[in-house]
């Protein structure tokens, strides 16, 4: 869950470096660090805290041409100077970032290196100094970073600098992703292709169990053997203005207001030229030889599983489950006979989800992806993918990507349909459309959403969210978003529910949020809200047109109910987004979080 950031060339490597980092934030931010080589030697500047701490320890007059950064989500040690990347061996030479975890980091320090000053609490150091250690007893480097490598166990991306050598950088990967970007007289390194878009957009993807050696005009890739890959570039199709806020204070609102073009866009992108959904025959087809699906997916992608296996049930009569990644993993259930897994990730490299894969996968499971990277390890491993093309998502709290990933679920779910003979919709991607419209309606209520957040969330602690049906679900989302980025204790709760218990904590002028989009429920719903407001609670109603009552405080345009999910979660998102901003929180960095989840 850190970004790495390298380069090798004519131009001096620090201010790239910085501004690689910059891109790279949203994948940690305790800390962060920069190492440039130069023949005067090798230097090293690192602070706690942003990229902005760290601009201000860099010395403005170090030049060098090669160097490697690093952005830090703590896992081992706590966010410091001291733990923060790079981490130089004893002795100097060798200086090294890294991202991953390195399980067996004990043992390697207790069985090699028990005589070795540390001076970092974290388990990447033990990676640098065992460099050292091998070097010292006469390998050569490149051979001793090719035995490194496996003694390893666990994930790491690794970019290394000898002090001896100012031509080479030297790279490994395993599980964590890290991509080479390939120029005119230079390479660069980055875990995530934004952090270097201003300098190229053709990228060679490092594999598990690979090691390349970078020089300004060539690079070599070999496995763990020795022997040499040959491996074709691949262009990165974005703008870097695509990753820019523009006029917005903040990434996640311009991803709030992205979310009816991303639907078009998801429409565009899956429709033929007479109306129909445009899936790949593969899939379709593993779909119909199914028994059950499986949903795998953690956070707000396991709540869009959620949504999507509702869609799938309903709309195709096909039996699903979703599970948490993290916990499937290691508490597996009895599986049925012909299942197919589906695994929903925004980066595709989540590894949580990325460790199911891989267990399903040697039992000789079917397996698609639904992500917004093409090209992502999930990706490429699995047999199958649907992208979602929600383009680049910045801010660490999720909105566009979830809308899109329950758009394509739904569009996976209306396909399957059709192939069974089943047709409850007669035009899915006109519903879609339609959902896209009502959704820019709700965006275009912001300064009524902010006034509701005003008045129901300024000075509260903590918050209920409650539904029933597919309306549960968006509350599991919108409670997710106003906690992760307002530290606001919300809970999302099935309505039903709360007298079993959660109704305990409901008292005077505690806020409650309640959706009723869908009719076979809409009376059960206000029973529950009925309930909590004779406790005292605040409630604030959000209904959909037909479904309204004159006190509902928001009502959402009318549109089919296996849709609503799309445009309900806006509200909340928005909700959510005021809330962090009239606390003062970092609404795109919120404490203790990190966008991309590479670490199980």
């Amino acid at each position: 869950m850190c970004g790495i950031v390298g380069y090798i060339g004519n131009q001096d490597a620090k201010e790239i470096l910085v501004r690689g980092l910059e891109k790279l934030e949203y994948r940690g931010y305790d800390s962060a660090g920069i190492a440039l080589l130069n023949a005067s030697g090798v230097h090293v500047y690192k602070e706690q805290g942003r990229i902005a701490a760290l601009r201000q320890v860099i010395d403005a007059q170090m030049r060098g041409r090669i160097g490697i950064g690093h952005t830090r989500w703590a896992t081992h040690g706590e966010p410091s100077r001291r733990n923060a990347h790079p981490h130089q061996s004893s002795n100097g030479r060798f200086t090294l970032v890294h991202n991953g975890v390195i399980e067996n980091y004990k043992e390697l320090k207790q069985q090699y290196l028990n005589q070795v000053p540390f001076t970092s609490d974290t388990d990447s150091e033990v990676i640098v100094q065992l460099m050292e250690k091998l070097v010292a007893d006469g390998l050569q480097v490149e051979a001793a970073f090719r035995q490194l490598l496996p003694m390893l166990k666990g994930s790491y991306a690794i970019v290394l600098l000898d002090v001896e050598n100012l031509e080479a950088i030297y790279v490994g990967k395993n599980k964590s992703p890290l991509l080479i970007g390939l120029g005119s007289g230079f390479h660069v390194l980055a875990s995530d292709a934004m952090a270097m878009l201003q300098l190229t957009q053709q990228f060679v993807e490092l594999m598990d169990e690979e090691m390349a050696i970078l020089q300004p005009n060539t690079k070599t890739i070999k496995n763990l053997s020795g022997d040499i890959i040959q491996r074709r570039p691949f262009q990165v199709k974005l703008d870097a203005s695509d990753i820019e806020k523009g006029p917005y204070p903040h990434y996640m609102l311009k991803e709030i207001d992205e979310q009816p073009f991303i639907i078009r866009n998801i429409v565009s992108n899956y429709q033929n030229g007479h109306d129909e959904i445009n899936i790949d025959p593969a899939i379709r087809g593993a779909v119909k030889e199914a028994d059950r699906i499986y949903m795998i997916a953690c956070g707000t992608s396991y709540h869009a599983g959620l949504v999507g296996k509702h869609l799938i049930e309903k709309i195709a009569d096909i039996p699903v489950e979703t599970h948490i990644a993290s916990e499937f993993l290691y508490n597996m259930p009895i599986l049925s006979h012909k299942p197919l897994f589906i695994f929903i990730s925004q980066s595709g490299e989540t590894a949580d989800t990325r460790g199911v894969l891989a267990a399903i996968k040697k039992m000789g499971c079917k397996s698609l992806t639904i992500t917004n990277v093409p090209g992502s390890t999930l990706s490429r491993e699995a047999d199958c993918t649907l992208y979602t093309h929600a383009g680049p998502e910045i801010a660490v709290a999720s909105t566009k990507a979830y809308t899109a990933q329950i758009a394509v679920l739904a569009l996976l779910a209306f396909d399957s349909a059709r192939v069974k003979g089943r047709a409850l919709i007669g035009s899915p991607l006109l519903e879609l459309s339609l959902a896209a419209n009502a959704m820019e309606i709700m965006i275009n209520r912001k300064e009524y959403l902010e006034e509701i957040v005003w008045e129901y969330l300024n000075v509260s602690r903590n918050c209920f969210y409650i539904g029933r049906g597919v309306d549960y679900f968006a509350c599991l989302e919108g409670a997710l978003k106003l906690k992760e980025i307002s530290y606001i204790q919300a809970e999302g709760y099935a309505g039903g529910e709360l007298k079993h218990g959660t109704i305990a904590l409901i008292e005077k002028g505690t806020p409650v949020i309640a959706l009723v989009t869908q009719a076979h429920v809409k009376g059960n719903i206000r029973s529950n809200v009925q309930e909590v407001m004779a406790r005292g609670a605040h409630v604030c109603m959000i209904s959909m047109e037909g479904l309204e009552e004159k006190t509902d405080q928001i009502v959402m345009p009318a549109i089919h109910e296996y849709l609503t999910p799309l445009v309900s979660v806006i509200p909340l998102q928005l909700m959510a987004y005021y809330a962090a901003v009239y606390r003062g929180c970092d609404v795109d960095k919120p404490r203790n979080l990190a966008k991309s989840v590479t670490v199980e």
